[in-house]
């Protein structure tokens, strides 16, 4: 364990801004959560109406999880935040995992800082360390932010426990999946498959008896019943998991050496598949593409779901009525147009991250070895910019496929689906737009890539509160979205959806020269 405490402080210092931005926006969930349910519901009323819609849908179960003290602001917020708390605590813990452990043996660096005099263990450690910290301190800050903002002490203290918890249960999956295989992208491919099956049995054991649930550690932080009489001997299963991680982490790299895995790499084919950099574009971000439309599709299915019932899970609330003000038309089309905006900002995750998928092959030396080839860097580029932008159309296709599906199935509609896809689909120029915008700053330098994730926070910003909280509409205009016609409760506008367009291909444009003029891992 020798100069684990120095390998800790590197990494707090190196990671300073992402744990800040994961934290802040995890407790920012929570806290929204809050005050937008406020919001919706100022009375007790109208508590009363909400819950005893949502309690029944099973549909909103398998999303959010049990139904319990939904007439309760405290319940609202446990029910709406909770699970998908859990999974962003749960992400944050594996993306650290996987960058200080199978990241750093990938590019060399882990075999440099092993040259000092430290112990064997003592990267492990620190990485473990990091991850404890990061979560201990998210849980503590939803918390805080849940107790300030007047809710019960209990049931703010067992929400944060749950996310913290969650999330260092993923940390040690992750611990142990970096042991097991050799690279990052497969160590993402574990836990990301393990967080699924614990989303799955915990929705699957939430509409059924809930025996399943007890079989996700997302179930055991909900198990904790925050502001329903809360119930604190579950937080023993989390524990308990964590510490047999642990052991098992240790355990498994004392096996294998340094730079491989306990599971050895299966040999490629004897001669190459690949003829062409779109195959290997494709090659290397079919599995984004796929999981993303997946997820947005089944995303899609859970809005679909609520059906024609909108008017009651909303309330009548003069804020539920600012939220859609800017939508027109009914409540029913208001409701399915917001959430065509929402589904396809979180389609635009995927576009951006596709976008710097070209950032991390400059970083790891695998784009100089290309290069190095007679194949030309703007062919190169355009094969990453290929696949983002199909994968761009497939994921915000899928969101309106999938809403389009949810809401026939619940009404019987089956016009739905193309009308509702229809809807969707436009929102798949703005996406790009914000894609373009981080290959635009990319081009300029390979680390502004992540220019994107700040303009799509802007644009969620604008589109959860920019109504309510009068913001200059010249502020809510610079956000792309804005500007489309929001179907299906306005009529389609096509002069919008072509300026965007030209903006769209005039950014390419620009980073596509911009890259040219600089050197490949330009700092």
């Amino acid at each position: 364990m020798t100069g684990a405490m120095t390998v800790l402080r590197f990494h707090l210092r190196r990671d300073r801004m992402m744990l800040f931005w994961w934290i802040a926006g995890n407790v920012l969930l929570y806290y929204s959560q809050a005050v937008s349910t406020d919001g919706l519901y100022p009375t007790q009323a109208d508590l009363d109406k909400a819950a005893a819609g949502m309690a029944d849908n099973a549909a909103f179960i398998a999303m959010a999880g049990p139904a319990r003290a939904l007439d309760t602001l405290g319940g609202q917020v446990a029910w709406q935040a909770s699970a998908f708390g859990a999974i962003v605590a749960a992400l944050m813990s594996m993306f650290l995992v996987g960058r200080h452990t199978r990241a750093e043996e990938e590019t060399g660096r882990d075999e440099l800082i092993r040259a000092a005099a430290i112990g064997r263990h003592a990267p492990l450690a620190a990485t473990a360390l990091l991850v404890v910290i990061a979560d201990a301190l998210m849980g503590a800050l939803i918390s805080v932010s849940l107790i300030s903002y007047g809710l019960p002490v209990g049931g703010s203290l067992a929400l944060g426990l749950a996310a913290g918890l969650t999330g260092l249960v993923f940390g040690g999956v992750a611990l142990v999946a970096a042991q097991l295989v050799e690279s990052t992208r497969a160590a993402y491919g574990i836990t990301g498959a393990v967080l699924g099956v614990a989303y799955a049995l915990r929705a699957v054991g939430d509409v059924g008896n809930g025996a399943l649930s007890w079989l996700s550690p997302i179930g055991w932080g909900q198990y904790l019943r925050p502001y329903a009489d809360e119930q604190w001997w579950p937080l023993v299963l989390p524990v308990v998991a964590v510490v047999l991680l642990g052991c098992g982490a240790v355990a498994l790299f004392d096996r294998r050496d340094i730079g491989s895995g306990v599971w050895p790499a299966r040999p490629g084919p004897a001669r190459g598949s690949l003829g062409s950099a779109s195959a290997l574009a494709w090659r290397l971000q079919r599995g984004s593409v796929i999981g993303w439309g997946v997820g947005l599709l089944l995303g899609g299915i859970a809005y679909g779901s609520i059906g024609d019932d909108v008017a009651d899970l909303v309330g009548d609330s003069q804020f539920s009525k600012d939220v859609f003000a800017s939508a027109g038309g009914s409540i029913v089309d208001s409701f399915y147009a917001t959430a065509a905006v929402m589904l396809s900002l979180i389609g635009a995750g995927f576009a951006i991250s596709s976008v710097q998928r070209l950032r991390g092959e400059e970083s790891s030396g695998f784009a100089e070895t290309l290069l190095a080839t007679a194949l030309p860097r703007w062919r190169w580029a355009v094969a990453h910019l290929v696949v983002t932008v199909a994968g761009t159309l497939v994921v915000v296709l899928a969101a309106g496929l999938g809403m389009g599906l949810g809401f026939a199935m619940v009404t019987g509609d089956g016009s739905a689906v193309l009308r509702l896809t229809g809807a969707t689909a436009p929102y798949a120029v703005p996406v790009l737009l914000l894609a373009t915008i981080a290959w635009l700053a990319y081009g300029i330098r390979s680390r502004w890539a992540a220019v994107g994730w700040l303009g799509l926070g802007f644009c969620f910003v604008v589109m959860m509160f920019g109504e309510v909280l009068q913001l200059p509409g010249w502020l809510m205009d610079v956000s792309p979205f804005r500007h489309l016609a929001q179907t299906p409760a306005e009529d389609f506008r096509v002069w919008p959806l072509l300026v965007l367009l030209v903006v769209t291909a005039a950014a390419a444009a620009a980073g596509m020269v911009a890259m040219r003029r600089r050197d490949v891992v330009s700092a």
